[in-house]
Order: C-alpha cells, then structure tokens, then sequence
C-alpha cells in the first residue's frame, strides 16, 4: 500500500473511528473490571448471593418491626394497668396502749399513682386484736383518721 493511500480522506476516517472505538472498548472493558471487583465482594464463592442476602433481612426486619409493635402494645397495657396498682407505701408502728406493751399496732397505707387506695390499722392489745381499712381517694378518706393513719398516708405519697 503506497504512502498517498494511507493518507487518503476515506482511510483517515476509518482509522480515526477505529481507534475511537478501540478507545471506547478498553474504557468499558477497565470499567467492566473495575465494576466485577465491586461485585465480588457481595457475590462471594460458597456464599449466597446478594438478592438471597437482601431478601432474607428484608423478612427479619419485617418480623421485627411486627415484635417492636406489639412490645408497644404490651408496654401501654401495663402502663394501664401499673396506674392501678400500688406504687405508694407507708406504714407507721406504734403503741395505743401507753401503760402496756410495745410497738405491736401498726397503720399501712397502700396507694396507687393517683393517690387511691386504702389504709388498713391494727390495734393490738393483750386481749384482742382489732383490724380497720378506710377508704383513700385522692390522698384523703371520708373517715376520720387517726393521727398514725395520716403519717402512714403522708408517708405513702411523699415516697419517705
């Protein structure tokens, strides 16, 4: 092939897009490379493969997500019912009898988070033994109350 034809306006052309694409080829096939290393990491010999991966954390995670709902529910419901129930204690020991005995009488005020319940007092005494409960709603009693069932109350809703 003579030196004129090499430099022929056709052959230009030609060679020119030939090596654009012999360009364009190597650049797909180094970023091709570059992309398969990327992928080994989630694709790995022995092991699952990616979409399995995905799949299977996807159903735990919904699982989850189902658990943490009904733990809310469960906490709301003892929430509930915690209100209710005696938080609030205060008892208070002494002697009705100054002449005979000890600390045998007692005064237990139970109470919940709002201030209800009851307070429940034993008066012991060699020959007998009395027990009465009165009403508290709201840290008050429609009973007249002893002076150690209002510090067993006292005591109750202070938390001393």
């Amino acid at each position: 092939m003579p030196i004129e034809d090499f430099f022929n306006f056709d052959y230009v052309i030609f060679y020119l897009a030939f090596g654009t694409l012999l360009l364009l080829v190597f650049t797909s096939l180094f970023y091709t490379l570059k992309q398969k290393k990327r992928l080994d990491i989630f694709f790995q010999k022995g092991e699952k493969d990616l979409e399995k991966i995905l799949v299977e954390q996807i159903k735990k995670t919904e699982k989850i997500e189902k658990n943490l709902e009904d733990a809310i529910k469960q906490i709301s419901e003892l929430e509930k019912n915690s209100q209710r129930s005696f938080q609030k204690i205060g008892i208070i020991r002494f002697n009705p009898f100054k002449e005979v005995g000890g600390d045998q009488s007692f005064a237990i005020a139970l109470l919940d988070l709002n201030n209800n319940g009851f307070v429940i007092t034993s008066h012991y005494g060699r020959e007998s033994n009395r027990v009465y409960t009165k009403e508290i709603k709201n840290g008050k009693s429609k009973y007249s109350l002893s002076n150690e069932e209002e510090k067993a109350i006292k005591q109750a809703v202070s938390g001393v």
